[in-house]
């Protein structure tokens, strides 16, 4: 199985989670989430990661998403996976956004995994773009 683990601070990875369960269904078992609560230590982390990260056999997968490119979340996940052997495993991304996870729950699974990284991260960076509403009424047609 090839899991999805999102880590944060705060409540941003399990809104995601939440998120991705309105669009992919509910239930899923293979969409993890963990957030770096307020005033939570390095090593109270490393445990709910571990604890979450348990769930996983040898044959699995991990793409691991994180909010922060060299954030506390990501560095301390990927040093637990590192101690957990799953290194070569796990795929691991930071600046996660919500097109980005949902494509990677949604194809996943039909796809190679590194072939699948090279083709979200260019769709998550074109998700973010300038939304503007113009103030003018469009005219009527006679």
């Amino acid at each position: 199985m090839k899991y999805v683990f999102l880590v944060s601070h705060g409540e941003l990875a399990h809104g995601m989670h939440t998120a991705l369960t309105m669009f992919a269904g509910e239930n899923r078992d293979d969409i993890l989430s963990v957030g770096l609560k307020n005033g939570m230590g390095a090593d109270a982390f490393a445990e709910e990661v571990k604890k979450c990260l348990s769930v996983t056999g040898s044959d699995d997968e991990i793409l691991l998403f994180a909010d922060l490119v060299g954030g506390s979340p990501l560095t301390t996940a990927a040093n637990v996976v590192a101690e957990m052997g799953l290194l070569d495993r796990t795929v691991m991304c930071g600046g996660m956004n919500l097109p980005l996870v949902l494509s990677a729950v949604v194809m996943k699974d039909d796809t190679d995994t590194e072939e699948l990284i090279q083709s979200l991260l260019p769709e998550a960076k074109d998700a973010i773009r300038r939304f503007q509403i113009s103030g003018e009424e469009p005219e009527e047609e006679i």
